[in-house]
């Protein structure tokens, strides 16, 4: 029991980190939910700056990652094996909780689909690529 609880609250935690949020405040000195759409992530973000929504989608997945990183890492060392998937998954789904209903923001946070992408390519890395190529397929040119 206490692994699931840590796994909850510092997945949650990681998730509701404001990076968008943070980075529009810090390089541009405005506040990033009061425009487009209101919320933090990285597609809001980079109608302030391309720049800053690419980094913000990087950490927000990153977040996510580390996340079921931590989950995997603690199931291992705690109950020995193999991975727990059902830890991870329970890490995946808190962190991106966490993205769309941050504390520090009052609850009001992204949409969290780069938090789950993060998280994803740690549990299923072949599907999220091959899920990523399936959608390029019409968009990239051959």
């Amino acid at each position: 029991m206490p692994t699931i609880i840590s796994i909850a609250a510092l997945s949650y935690l990681l998730g509701s980190l404001p990076f968008g949020y943070l980075l529009v405040r810090i390089f541009r000195g405005e506040d990033v939910r009061l425009s487009g759409s209101g919320n933090i992530g990285a597609t809001n973000v980079a109608r302030k700056s391309p720049v800053l929504g690419v980094v913000t989608l990087l950490l927000d997945a990153l977040k996510g990652a580390a996340a079921v990183e931590f989950a995997y890492l603690l199931s291992r060392r705690v109950h020995g094996g193999p991975p727990h998937y059902v830890l991870m998954a329970m890490a995946a789904l808190f962190a991106i909780f966490g993205h769309v209903f941050p504390v520090w923001l009052k609850f009001r946070g992204g949409k969290g689909v780069a938090t789950g992408l993060g998280a994803f390519l740690i549990i299923a890395p072949k599907a999220v690529l091959m899920a990523c190529a399936a959608a390029c397929k019409g968009v990239v040119p051959q």
